[in-house]
């Protein structure tokens, strides 16, 4: 069975609602001719975007997007998300014709999404694009509510637009494919939603939890587009796993090994063995500890984090030999993470839940780092 799940974003030019349908379950890809014919009917072509993995899999011949199309390929793994094949992509639509009606489809995890969303976005300053999430974390997380980007050396996700898609398929039968690892990735994001409002998620069937996690960001982005408000606490666990991420990319970029090329379907950092919802994970159990340094929350609630977090096979640990000159250097990714006002800014559990916190000192996001060390 195909769920439906609406994503609401309030009104355009002359009071015309704006907005896309998520579908999730198994076999949702057969509908991307549909979706492609119905959210771009001015469409003459289309330029899918995916992954070498992703292009080798039997089930990708099965892509039809329903208009004649040329692929483009990118090497799997965060790497990727690069404003140079930002570039590659959109010269080679422009060598293909791509015209402003026609559209980009991109088919593969949240990195593929990420940098295909981000070059439909800049491309003749946009072109509609949609995409097939092929792996956990692209489903629950990445590929829903138009947040598009590519790294810097300095940080993760520092260059991007906001630039919703029309329409998200979330094939859960493609899931069967995906390693352990790269399931582990998705369920780092699950664990977030659990304290996002929907505590019962690691007992559902994986449609249900697919489900559920795109409505709870669908309520949260319908809410605040732009992430000016309540939208940040998507952010939850992200600033700590956003840093580890950006320190193995930047050591790599400085040839100090790491940064590898991440898991098969572009989920992984690439960095300290760690992918991205495996980072997410053990952010989320920092965030708790910086909570209860602060006097925010008690130890059964840190307790509790790490018991999700578990419970969803994941660790809390950081990367083993992670030194003390390391931990500082997270602590510099962490200020520039992109939502510090010139502070140290976390997204943080509490008494009336999960909120937004500026001004956090150093010395105390260092402690909890520290603390999170010795665990």
């Amino acid at each position: 069975m195909i769920t439906t799940v609406p994503v609401t974003l309030g009104t355009a030019g002359a009071g015309r609602a704006r907005g896309y349908d998520v579908l999730v379950g198994e076999g949702a890809s057969a509908e991307l001719s549909r979706l492609v014919a119905t959210g771009v009917p001015a469409a003459r072509q289309v330029a899918v975007v995916t992954d070498a993995v992703v292009a080798a899999m039997p089930w990708f011949e099965g892509i039809r997007p329903g208009l004649p199309f040329e692929v483009h390929v990118v090497e799997p793994g965060e790497r990727s998300k690069t404003m140079a094949n930002v570039e590659a992509l959109c010269r080679a639509f422009a060598r293909g014709g791509l015209a402003r009606s026609d559209a980009v489809v991109a088919v593969g995890g949240g990195v593929v999404s990420d940098l295909a969303g981000f070059a439909a976005a800049t491309y003749h300053r946009g072109v509609p694009y949609c995409t097939v999430a092929t792996t956990l974390l692209c489903q629950v997380d990445a590929a829903i509510g138009g947040k598009t980007g590519v790294n810097l050396p300095e940080g993760k996700n520092l260059v991007g637009a906001f630039w919703q898609p029309f329409g998200v398929l979330c094939d859960t039968e493609l899931l069967e494919t995906l390693p352990a690892r790269e399931r582990a990735s998705g369920l780092g994001e699950v664990a977030k939603y659990t304290f996002l409002g929907e505590p019962d998620l690691p007992g559902l069937a994986l449609d249900d939890q697919v489900a559920r996690c795109v409505a709870r960001k669908a309520s949260l982005v319908a809410e605040d587009e732009r992430e000016a408000g309540r939208r940040v606490l998507l952010n939850y666990g992200h600033t700590l796993a956003h840093a580890l991420e950006a320190s193995a990319l930047g050591r790599a970029a400085r040839g100090e090994g790491g940064g590898g090329d991440g898991l098969s379907h572009g989920e992984g950092s690439g960095g300290d063995g760690l992918s991205h919802g495996e980072a997410v994970a053990v952010g989320l159990v920092y965030a708790a500890l910086l909570a209860r340094r602060l006097g925010r929350i008690g130890d059964e609630r840190v307790e509790l984090h790490r018991e999700v977090v578990e419970r969803l096979g994941l660790s809390a640990r950081l990367p083993a030999g992670l030194s003390g000159s390391g931990r500082r250097e997270l602590l510099s990714y962490m200020a520039r993470d992109k939502k510090a006002a010139h502070d140290l800014a976390f997204v943080l559990d509490g008494p009336s839940g999960v909120e937004l916190v500026h001004g956090v000192s150093p010395e105390d996001a260092l402690g909890a780092l520290e603390e999170l060390a010795c665990t």
